[in-house]
């Protein structure tokens, strides 16, 4: 991290002070107005931002808490430890990413001075615009989104060992600043770069909740999701559940359990992404954009196209080409 940025987040805040005084419990007052320790975002955002930060507090043992926003811890230097749900304890190191949602508890032992966090406070709604700018749908991404949806039952978190990822520093310290520097129509700015990180992390599924031995079933889920992502052409379930060397029918549970589809069905969705892709990117014909995603049966792929977009490929194209002119 720029060490201009990374002196301004080290700077000794009001709340550390007092504990640095002698004043060892966190005032939950300046967190909530709730009896239960739910972080409030109320208290955190001014009214009409969706992003905020705030240098998580050393020198204390933060207690177990929720927050009705999503949160996204990044690990500037040093590390912290946090212990998920009262039983996963998680070290986040220089460079790591930790997503929580709204369904998570978490606890924090007492981090010291050159242990830098910076918790970024999220509402929901901040993510529609970041799904809505990014023009490529990728099923891995939209399963990572929703693991940050409050409704989610199956996962709560994403850990990301992000330090080696150079996009995904460059974007996270991009955010920081903009943050910071607190000038007005950021929003958007930040929504793009939210985007462009969960493209980029997308791409290293393999640092997605490494060392979390209780994340097995999603770490495999992750997998299957980015074999479809790069072989939805010809991809079969049976070829992966050999690389995972999982039977297959293990790997459809988990899919089912985890995403509520199965693998005919995700790979269906894919195709037909990178149709609608195709059909706005490129001047391919349809007949050549069927081919390109692997069916040879035309009235079946229209048919399907209609259902997932409401229209026939050729609409969907022109409608498209006529919305970009206006």
């Amino acid at each position: 991290m720029q060490q201009e940025l990374l002196e301004q987040l080290q700077k000794i805040t009001e709340e550390e002070k007092r504990i640095l005084d002698g004043e060892l419990d966190i005032r939950k007052e300046l967190y909530t107005s709730k009896k239960d320790f739910v972080i409030d975002s109320k208290k955190l955002l001014e009214k009409g931002r969706l992003i905020e930060i705030r240098p998580h507090t050393r020198f204390a043992h933060f207690p177990k808490h929720r927050h009705n926003y999503v949160e996204m811890v990044y690990m500037c230097s040093g590390n912290t430890t946090h212990i998920i749900n009262g039983t996963e304890t998680i070290v986040l190191n220089e460079g790591d990413l930790l997503f929580l949602n709204q369904n998570v508890t978490q606890e924090i032992l007492p981090a010291g001075k050159d242990d830098i966090a910076v918790n970024f406070i999220i509402l929901p709604e901040f993510f529609d615009r970041t799904i809505s700018m990014i023009e490529r749908e990728n099923v891995l991404r939209d399963f990572l989104l929703s693991t940050l949806s409050a409704d989610n039952s199956t996962s709560s978190y994403l850990h990301f060992q992000a330090k080696d990822i150079l996009p995904v520093q460059n974007l996270l310290e991009n955010m920081i600043w903009t943050i910071i520097c607190r000038k007005s129509g950021t929003n958007t700015i930040n929504q793009t770069t939210m985007g462009l990180l969960f493209l980029n992390l997308s791409l290293f599924a393999d640092n997605i909740n490494q060392n979390n031995p209780n994340q097995y079933e999603q770490n495999l889920v992750f997998s299957v999701l980015k074999y479809i992502e790069t072989h939805y052409k010809n991809g079969t379930l049976e070829d992966i559940s050999t690389e995972l060397k999982q039977p297959t029918y293990y790997v459809s549970r988990l899919l089912k359990k985890h995403t509520n589809a199965n693998f005919k069905e995700l790979l269906q969705q894919r195709k037909l992404q990178q149709a609608a892709y195709l059909l706005t990117q490129t001047p391919l014909t349809v007949e050549a954009v069927m081919e390109a995603i692997g069916y040879d049966n035309s009235s079946y792929f229209y048919r399907k196209f209609r259902e997932k977009y409401g229209c026939s490929p050729r609409n969907y194209r022109s409608s498209l080409s006529n919305s970009s002119k206006m």
